[in-house]
Order: structure tokens, then C-alpha cells, then sequence
């Protein structure tokens, strides 16, 4: 089992960059494939970037490849992600999740943080 809490979100303009971070609790946390997904009014839930067991292995979904990182820090049980260039349809709520297995499809998260805020004013 593992907890997820996400922090960082916030107001920033159109350009800037925000850094999200996502702190689990429970010694799993090595065990699983971490991901953030973001969510805009309206919309469905949107697969961003997943990060394999290890750190070493990255994926991005096409409309943020470029522009955000996502790393992970097992020693810290910790998971981030750096935003830059950021745009207004950027604008969401930002979820970290984990899952078994190196996923870009929310049903395959298993657990999932409450989510934090980000909008970019243009």
C-alpha cells in the first residue's frame, strides 16, 4: 500500500515554470511505476508522464514532451515533476498515481493522490 500527496500547484504565467511534487508514505514505494495525470474542467483525465521503478525509463504525453520532466527520488519516496514553458491549456488538476506496471492508462493506477491545482494565466 502506498499514500500519495501532492504539493506545489499554484498560479503562474503563461511561460513560467512550477515544480510539483508528490511525497508517498509506505516502504513500497520502490516497488511501483509512478505517473501524473492532470484533469481540466470538462475533460477527461489526461495521462502526462510516467517514470519507471528504477528512474530510468521516461514517458511523456505528446502535448507536454519538451516542455516537462518527471524523476523520482526512492530514498526520499518522492515523485516530481518540473514544468516548463507552461501554457494556459496547462491548466488543471495535477494527480501523481501509482501503478504495477508502466502505464499511460488511468485504469491501471492503483492508487492516487487528491490532486493540486495549477493555472496558467495567459
Amino acid at each position: 500500500q502506498v499514500q500519495l500527496v501532492e504539493s506545489g500547484g499554484g498560479l503562474v504565467q503563461a511561460g513560467g515554470s512550477l515544480r510539483l511534487s508528490c511525497a508517498a508514505s509506505g516502504r513500497s514505494f520502490s516497488w511501483y511505476t509512478m505517473g501524473w495525470f492532470r484533469q481540466a474542467p470538462g475533460k477527461e483525465r489526461e495521462f502526462v508522464a510516467f517514470i519507471s521503478r528504477s528512474g530510468d525509463s521516461t514517458y511523456y504525453g505528446d502535448s507536454v514532451k519538451g516542455r516537462f520532466t518527471i524523476s523520482r527520488d526512492n530514498a526520499k519516496n518522492a515523485v516530481y515533476l518540473q514544468m516548463n514553458s507552461l501554457k494556459s491549456e496547462d491548466t488543471a488538476v495535477y494527480y501523481c498515481a501509482a501503478s504495477n506496471y508502466p502505464a499511460t492508462s488511468s485504469g491501471q493506477y492503483s492508487h492516487w493522490g487528491q490532486g493540486t491545482q495549477v493555472t496558467v494565466s495567459s
